[in-house]
C-alpha cells in the first residue's frame, strides 16, 4: 500500500483535476459575444423554417381536399356549385400563403424555399439506387437479395410521402390549375397565379421604422420551377378525371383531355435536359398519364360500341395497369 493511500488521500479524477471550462470563459469577451449573436440568428432562422413547414403542410392538406372536391364534377349535375365551393377553399389556401409572405418579409426567399417545396433528399436517392441493385441481384441465380426488395420499397414510399408532404406551393398550383381547366378548358399562366397572391396587411403600431399605420401590401411570387412541377402533377389529376368521366358515360371529355395533355407534353419536351432536375423526373409521370388517356381514347374509338358503358372504366384501368408499369425507370 502506498503512502498516499495509507494516509487516506484519494486520486483526483480527470474531471476534477483542473478548473472547469466555464470558469475559464470570459463573459465579456468579444468572441463570446459574437457567437451569442450567431446563436440567436440561427435559432430565429430555424424557428421560422419550422413555422413555414407547418404552414406548408396545411396548404398541402387544403389543396388536396380541393382537388378531391373538383373530381366530383364528373358525377354531379350542378358543376357551378362545386366550383364555387372550391373557390372558397382556394381562398383559404391563399390566406395561408399570405402567412408565408409575412414570414418571408425582408428575408431571402431561397434560404427558406425548401420549407414549402419538396426535394428528393439523399436518403430517398440512395434507397432508390439500392432498390434497383437489389432487383437486379434478385434476378440472378441466388434469390437472397430479393428478400430486401419489399422493405426497401416500403421505406422509400415513406420517405417519398414525407417529402411530398412539404410541397405546399406546388400542390396549390396543381389545385388552382385544375380548377381553372374545369372552368375554362385552358391552362392558367404563372402571371395569373401570382396576380392572386397579393395581400393587404395592417402594420404594427409598435414598430418604430413604420411612420404610418395604414395597410401594407405583401406579395408572394411562385417560381417558374414550382409552376412547372405543379402543372406536371396536374396531368395525373386529368388522367383520373378522364377515367371517371368515361365511367359516368361522358365520351367527349377523354378526347379533349388527350389533346390538352399532348400540348403539355410537347411543352415539357421542349425544355428537355436544359430545365431543372425535378422537371425531368416529372416528365416520366407525365408520359404515363398521357399514355393512359390515349389508350382510353383508342379503346373508345375502336371498341367503344362493343363495350357497355358501365364497364368502360374497368377496362381502361386494367389496360393501363397491364401496359404501363409505374416502377419503370425514366428514359
Amino acid at each position: 500500500m502506498s503512502k498516499r493511500e495509507d494516509e487516506g488521500c484519494h486520486r483526483k479524477r480527470k474531471t476534477e483535476a483542473g478548473p472547469k471550462s466555464e470558469d475559464c470563459v470570459n463573459p465579456n469577451s468579444a468572441v463570446i459575444a459574437a457567437f451569442k449573436v450567431f446563436q440567436q440568428e440561427l435559432d430565429t432562422k430555424h424557428d421560422k423554417y419550422e413555422r413555414l413547414v407547418k404552414i406548408s403542410r396545411d396548404i398541402t392538406i387544403e389543396s388536396k381536399r380541393t382537388i378531391f372536391l373538383l373530381h366530383r364534377v364528373t358525377s354531379v349535375p350542378d358543376v357551378e356549385e362545386i366550383l364555387n365551393e372550391a373557390d372558397v377553399k382556394l381562398d383559404s389556401v391563399r390566406q395561408k400563403i399570405g402567412q408565408i409572405a409575412e414570414e418571408l418579409k425582408g428575408e431571402d426567399l431561397h434560404q427558406f424555399h425548401r420549407a414549402f417545396t419538396p426535394e428528393e433528399n439523399g436518403q430517398t436517392r440512395c434507397l432508390r439506387t439500392s432498390e434497383k441493385s437489389v432487383d437486379k441481384a434478385g434476378r440472378g441465380p441466388t434469390k437472397f437479395c430479393s428478400y430486401l426488395a419489399k422493405p426497401l420499397k416500403v421505406l422509400r414510399a415513406e420517405l417519398d410521402s414525407n417529402c411530398r408532404r412539404c410541397g405546399g406551393i406546388q400542390e396549390y398550383v396543381e389545385a388552382v390549375s385544375f380548377h381553372h381547366f374545369i372552368k375554362h378548358r385552358s391552362l392558367i399562366s404563372l402571371e395569373e397565379i401570382n396576380a392572386r397572391l397579393v395581400f393587404m396587411r395592417e402594420n404594427n403600431k409598435g414598430e418604430a421604422e413604420v411612420a404610418w399605420t395604414g395597410p401594407s401590401v405583401l406579395t408572394f411570387h411562385i417560381t417558374p420551377t414550382d409552376y412547372l412541377l405543379g402543372v406536371a402533377d396536374l396531368t395525373g389529376e386529368l388522367m383520373r378525371m378522364c377515367i371517371s368521366s368515361v365511367g359516368n358515360g361522358d365520351i367527349d371529355t377523354p378526347f379533349q383531355l388527350s389533346g390538352f395533355l399532348r400540348e403539355i407534353h410537347d411543352g415539357f419536351s421542349y425544355i428537355g435536359n436544359t430545365g431543372p432536375y425535378e422537371v425531368s423526373k416529372k416528365l416520366h409521370t407525365l408520359r404515363q398519364s398521357l399514355g393512359k388517356v390515349e389508350d382510353a381514347c383508342y379503346t373508345l374509338r375502336v371498341r367503344g360500341s362493343e363495350i357497355p358503358k358501365h364497364m368502360l372504366a374497368d377496362v381502361f384501368t386494367s389496360r393501363a395497369a397491364a401496359h404501363l408499369d409505374p416502377d419503370d425507370t425514366m428514359v
